[in-house]
């Protein structure tokens, strides 16, 4: 039986993607296999990252397709002729909508820099949902990956990882200690576990 066919959206550095390949060389990712990395930046060194490690890299810009509506549809296009299983959003800077998401229900997941539901939902990503945590005084916090619906971070959660927040902390100190301890852990777990949920139900269908 054929492994999970895994799609990473990215959009920028590529860190989460980077701990992604890396849990698929060592083993913790084993049940899906990254067979493409789809970005909406042409410049995003996640691309290079998909390279250095033979995997497909493929950039579709909404610029390029003129609408989100023409966007989304060559991204889909793209994922079904290749036939992704499982779509995994590793710092992906475009709200999916509604439409697409019901392509994929229950096959997109995401890593979220917080313990949802704090600093979550439209307008909190990257450094800014950082900057809120340490505004608010929390003492914890931590990543989480979800199911993707057609709410801002408001699908059903997989795995949360708390990290302590330092009296000291700078929002991109934080954010370093978060990617480090929590989400570069989770995400491939996640990855796996989804992963082998699909492996089971196409094998039960086939």
């Amino acid at each position: 039986m054929g492994k999970t066919r895994i799609a990473v959206l990215v959009s920028g550095g590529g860190t989460n993607l980077q701990a992604l390949i890396d849990a698929q060389n060592s083993g913790v990712l084993k049940s899906g296999e990254i067979v493409l990395v789809l970005s909406n930046n042409s410049i995003a060194y996640a691309l290079a990252r998909a390279e250095n490690a033979g995997i497909e890299a493929l950039c579709i810009t909404k610029k390029e397709c003129g609408s989100q509506e023409a966007f989304e549809e060559a991204m889909l296009a793209a994922l079904k002729e290749r036939d992704i299983d499982l779509i995994v959003l590793a710092g992906f800077m475009s709200i999916l909508s509604g439409h697409f998401v019901k392509q994929y229900e229950n096959r997109i997941i995401n890593v979220h820099p917080s313990l949802i539901p704090s600093f979550c939902g439209k307008g909190f990503y990257g450094l800014k949902v950082h900057e809120a945590a340490l505004e608010y005084g929390v003492k914890v916090t931590g990543a989480t990956v979800h199911f993707v619906n057609e709410v801002p971070d408001g699908g059903r959660i997989i795995m949360q990882k708390a990290v302590p927040v330092l009296p000291d902390d700078t929002p991109k100190s934080l954010q370093k200690r978060v990617m480090e301890r929590a989400e570069w852990i989770i995400l491939p777990e996640a990855a796996e576990l989804v992963s082998s949920l699909i492996m089971q139900d196409k094998e039960l269908k086939s």
